[in-house]
């Protein structure tokens, strides 16, 4: 089971100052370095925590699921702004004016965190990233009603190892977005996700024990049902977010790597706005 000892959620010591990226997305890297592992990805708005520098790099926890890495400083900006929006469409660019035709300067992920400042017609303005399209984003207390259709969206989005953009993401990093757009967070990897989050289903090979927005897990990988019999989750056979049937996915995983060891069920009513115990214990 993870710990709060694990390396992943501890808080580095000494004194932190919080950041906000203000770049589109930034890499939170294993190592301080260019070509560093992806451990996960900071998504424009967001507040990390730094702890010292190294270079062009900083040591960073990130605050909403306490995972920590290394990113470029050049992504983060001081003072924090509150977020008033977020990006609710799988992405959307992000423009120097209230123009279609106008320079874009970076893309905006699903989840991103704005800060809004103004409007001309169809445009809001975004204090420190520039102009969005208003029907691309969403007051930022709005929650979804069912994170398999904000899942969905993804569908034929490229694997990406530690993404969790509308460019690329990995198993968690698609759950994770979901489950955050309908106000449940969960932690960043699998076994996390697989300890921590819902309630185990004991029954769950059963003819029509699963149902939709289960969740199915092996070691290292997860997946979330779209009906009893469909698996969607993004995958390294696929390269990409797939759904499929969940026999398939299980024969097939199986003959290359191992079988599944459970399911576990997220009351999303139930479950949403509140801090969940892993995310408000001390380190």
């Amino acid at each position: 089971m993870p710990t709060f000892d694990d390396k992943r959620l501890q808080r580095p010591a000494g004194e932190a100052v919080a950041y906000q990226v203000t770049a589109g997305v930034v890499a939170v890297r294993e190592t301080p370095a260019a070509d560093g592992r992806l451990a996960t990805q900071a998504l424009h708005g967001e507040i990390v925590d730094v702890f010292r520098e190294e270079g062009a790099f900083g040591l960073v926890q990130c605050r909403r699921d306490r995972y920590c890495g290394w990113v470029r400083m050049e992504a983060l900006s001081a003072p924090l702004l509150q977020a008033t929006h977020k990006v609710s469409s799988p992405g959307t660019h992000c423009y120097s004016a209230p123009n279609l035709k106008s320079a874009p300067r970076f893309l905006l992920s699903h989840g991103a965190r704005l800060s809004v400042s103004g409007r001309e017609g169809d445009w809001l303005h975004s204090d420190r990233g520039g102009w969005v399209h208003a029907r691309h984003v969403a007051p930022a207390e709005t929650l979804e009603d069912d994170p398999v259709a904000v899942a969905e969206r993804f569908l034929r989005t490229p694997y990406l190892w530690g993404g969790r953009q509308s460019l690329g993401l990995d198993c968690t990093g698609l759950t994770q977005q979901a489950f955050e757009a309908a106000g449940v967070m969960l932690p960043r990897d699998s076994d996390m996700q697989f300890d921590w989050a819902g309630e185990d289903i004991p029954d769950w090979r059963a003819p029509n024990a699963l149902r939709r927005g289960d969740l199915v897990f092996w070691k290292g990988h997860v997946g979330i049902m779209t009906d009893a019999d469909h698996l969607l989750h993004a995958n390294a056979w696929h390269m990409a977010v797939a759904v499929e049937p969940l026999e398939s996915a299980i024969t097939r995983i199986a003959n290359y790597y191992a079988e599944p060891i459970g399911a576990r069920r997220i009351d999303v009513s139930s479950e949403r706005g509140r801090i969940p115990d892993w995310l408000s214990a001390s380190a």
